[in-house]
């Protein structure tokens, strides 16, 4: 990776910092507590405010976040998502995507078998009712008798 020093500068530690916390799921009280007890949840706040941040506190916070130290160096939103957009299947017009779904049936063909098929099991269920209602009369027609 070829990085200008333009570019590296544009690279804040602090804020890629509290990115992967976030992503993590861990609050600037967790992290505080983590680093020990010369931390506090606004010494956590400062730190990720800071554009460039010493190594050896650089290698504890991503010794914490189970992250690699150059990740947390290194990190570079805007060239992240520019990658994400190039490597999407669906971005280019022409690329045909992994997930396209190619059907050798109707759907809406099968939709109307299922409702024909629901219709008869429905005229079936009331003819056996029908035929229950019968069989019930004539039982309680025989006790009357």
């Amino acid at each position: 990776m070829n990085m200008t020093g333009d570019k590296t500068s544009k690279i804040h530690h602090g804020r890629n910092i509290k990115r992967f916390r976030e992503m993590l799921g861990i609050k600037q009280e967790g992290l505080a507590f983590e680093m020990g007890e010369d931390w506090s949840q606004k010494r956590v706040s400062l730190l990720e405010q800071k554009e460039e941040i010493e190594q050896d506190i650089l290698e504890q916070v991503a010794q914490i976040l189970k992250v690699p130290a150059e990740a947390i160096k290194n990190f570079d939103e805007e060239a992240a998502i520019v990658n994400i957009q190039n490597n999407y299947q669906g971005s280019s017009v022409n690329s045909s995507p992994a997930y396209a779904i190619n059907c050798t049936f109707n759907p809406i063909d099968k939709l109307m078998e299922a409702l024909d098929e629901n219709k008869k099991l429905y005229e079936r269920l009331l003819q056996s009712e029908k035929e229950k209602v019968e069989l019930l009369q004539t039982l309680l027609g025989k006790d009357k008798a």
